[in-house]
């Protein structure tokens, strides 16, 4: 990444997914239905049957894998935190979310303790925390 990552750009498209297997696989459900509408038979049923369920495996793939990063996330962040945070937060970060870990993981070690204290003690969700961070810690892993 070329530029300092912010908050504005912070969001990342995986072109294979995002701008070709997603769109074809809706494309194949439209023209499929489509298909049987204007020619019903068994086949074009079980084709639309097979379309869907072929949309449905790739959403599912990508929402298993954004998964496994929260995890992972969670997991290094805790990580972070323990090793940062004043003893009266670590006791509380079984409080914060995966939505908040997720959020925290952009906020510098610097101002870390004081975004934890706020998503905590205001229930903030994960834009909010990152609308929050003063000094942006980039992650340039995740997509």
């Amino acid at each position: 990444m070329s530029e300092q990552q912010t908050y504005a750009n912070h969001r990342r498209f995986d072109p294979s997914y995002h701008f070709f297997l997603m769109p074809f696989s809706l494309l194949g459900i439209l023209a499929t239905a489509y298909y049987l509408a204007r020619h019903p038979s068994l086949q074009q049923t079980l084709a639309l049957v097979l379309a869907i369920a072929s949309a449905l495996l790739v959403l599912k793939v990508r929402l298993y894998s954004m998964r496994v990063q929260d995890r992972l996330i969670r997991l290094e962040e805790t990580l972070r935190m323990q090793r940062l945070l004043p003893a009266d937060l670590q006791g509380r970060l079984q409080d914060l979310s995966p939505a908040q870990f997720v959020g925290l993981r952009f906020a510098s070690d610097g101002e870390l303790a004081e975004r934890v204290r706020e998503a905590l003690d205001q229930k903030l969700g994960g834009e909010a925390i990152k609308k929050q961070i003063k000094d942006w810690r980039p992650d340039t892993f995740r997509v």
